[in-house]
């Protein structure tokens, strides 16, 4: 697996938000972020959010980015609108739920997949929050201490 884009937001702009307009947190391209086991990652508005939690960090493949900017004619939308703190290359991550992983040295537990919700639609395009069904990436648990980088483009 490799890593294309690392993303924190310090604040919600759609979690616990049901009802209420999107927050305006921005989402922040990083080169680098440090794990924290059982915790999250620094910086992220997820660190701390509950003991076990089980998004502490968030995959989301580069491949299906791809096929949903083609599929829903969104050319001119980042990967960051999702808010997911990995964009990967390389990896089904659907096969890494239940599953003990490394990536860089740090390890991690892939939980399950991060389902996609109405929010999809309003981030991304209208009609992302069925396309994405199946497809909206992984949470995982922080096993161990360690970085991400971004990997140097190939």
């Amino acid at each position: 697996m490799k890593i294309a884009a690392l993303y924190l937001s310090p604040g919600h702009n759609y979690f616990g938000r049901h009802g209420l307009a999107p927050g305006e947190h921005e989402t922040l391209a990083v080169s680098s972020v440090e794990c924290i086991p059982g915790r999250g990652l620094a910086g992220d508005r997820f660190l701390d959010y509950k003991p076990d939690y089980a998004g502490q960090i968030t995959f989301f493949a580069g491949e299906v980015f791809d096929e949903i900017r083609v599929a829903l004619n969104c050319q001119d939308r980042p990967a960051s609108v999702f808010r997911r703190n990995v964009l990967t290359r390389g990896a089904d991550l659907n096969t890494l739920i239940g599953v003990e992983f490394e990536v860089q040295g740090v390890r991690f537990e892939g939980v399950r997949e991060c389902s996609p919700c109405y929010w999809m639609d309003q981030a991304f395009a209208p009609g992302a929050e069925a396309w994405l069904k199946g497809r909206g990436g992984l949470r995982a648990r922080i096993l161990t201490a360690g970085w991400l980088k971004v990997d140097a483009p190939c």
